[in-house]
């Protein structure tokens, strides 16, 4: 990414843009997302919606805020769910896994269980909701993304390393061949009521970008280049054109 398009050094400890409010958190706190220049959505960039998973947040925030101008085609929501980022839990302030809230097909009232560390058994149980969509965070994302109609979403998580690209997109390819992590398919099966399976049935390509299990601090170097390319250019950015 050249230089110039990027902020001074000194200017990077806030954001120059205002964001837009598009809902609130279980504990009232303000879901923010910062909208494109231009109005179209080429890709909708989200982290967070796991709140162990902050470090997705903060690399979010920090490409964001490199970035010399506001992207012209991409939408920003550095953490959707805020509550679980400040209590440092999974799921959020009701103890819902936001990422199997979704009313996708294959959504299951059964508890979801997790990791308390990589190698260990999944046994930490969270609720599903609810129901479909119980939870504020997941109702304002789905609207957002409706309101929006981006041509693809990317989901930041971690620490498997990796991108989940089910429908093999060019942008999944994009990043898998980046970032150097593999390129790949977790089967829905294994996660109901997901983000990813809700969007396949209604037909938006979601792309999964898995960060690795490191030190956020580790991770900026690769990773932060990688997003500011796709946040500065779009969809542009794959084929090394100017948006």
């Amino acid at each position: 990414m050249a230089r110039s398009q990027n902020k001074p050094m000194h200017d990077r400890g806030t954001f120059a843009q205002e964001s837009a409010v598009y809902g609130y958190s279980t504990e009232g706190a303000p879901l923010r997302i910062w909208h494109p220049a231009e109005g179209e959505t080429d890709v909708l960039v989200f982290a967070g919606i796991h709140g162990e998973e902050a470090d997705t947040t903060m690399l979010l925030s920090r490409t964001w805020r490199v970035l010399e101008r506001p992207s012209r085609r991409c939408a920003v929501i550095p953490c959707a769910n805020p509550d679980g980022v400040a209590l440092g839990t999974r799921g959020n302030a009701n103890g819902v896994d936001l990422n199997r809230n979704f009313p996708a097909s294959n959504w299951s009232c059964d508890p979801v269980t997790h990791k308390w560390n990589e190698g260990w058994p999944s046994e930490i149980r969270l609720s599903p909701g609810s129901g479909p969509g119980s939870e504020p965070e997941t109702r304002a994302l789905m609207q957002v993304i409706s309101e929006l109609a981006p041509r693809y979403i990317v989901s930041l998580h971690s620490p498997l390393g990796l991108i989940d690209d089910p429908d093999d997109t060019e942008l999944g390819r994009f990043l898998a061949r980046k970032t150097g992590m593999p390129h790949t398919v977790i089967p829905t099966e294994g996660t109901p009521g997901s983000l990813g399976s809700w969007a396949k049935d209604v037909g938006m390509p979601v792309v999964t970008y898995e960060l690795p299990n490191e030190s956020v601090w580790r991770l900026l170097p690769t990773h932060l280049p990688v997003l500011c390319q796709v946040l500065e250019k779009g969809l542009s950015a794959m084929s090394g054109g100017t948006s």
